[in-house]
């Protein structure tokens, strides 16, 4: 599956519609990212069960304030709608395909049930 350019009308819809969410935040003028972007494409390729987001954060600009990104590339990781990872950097191949492969088997029971323990009344 090739990379989808979310924006803020679909973002969200996104992550709560597909089981796993990747989401690379660049900017055109970023060297890091340009660089970034074909390892990127090729795991949307080598992984077409998970959905590869690019957001643009510079036509998305409140949709890179919402998600606190204060330096880019910065890579997301959704499971079932859930943020479960979120690093700044460009990645290696081998780097990005471990966060795909840690992502992947999470145990999401366990991770919704330590969420619920850190959350007050």
């Amino acid at each position: 599956m090739a990379t989808t350019h979310l924006t803020g009308t679909g973002f969200e819809k996104s992550i709560n519609e597909h089981p796993i969410v990747l989401v690379d935040f660049w900017a055109g003028w970023c060297g890091p990212c340009r660089a970034f972007a074909p390892t990127y494409e090729a795991a949307s390729q080598k992984h077409p069960d998970i959905v590869f987001g690019k957001v643009d954060t510079e036509a998305e600009q409140d949709l890179a304030a919402a998600a606190a990104i204060t330096s880019i590339p910065t890579l997301m990781a959704f499971r079932d709608g859930l943020l479960v990872f979120s690093q700044p950097g460009a990645l290696r191949a081998a780097d990005l395909e471990e966060v795909i492969t840690a992502v992947k088997g999470l145990d999401m029971d366990g991770v919704r049930a330590t969420l619920g323990s850190h959350r007050t009344s």
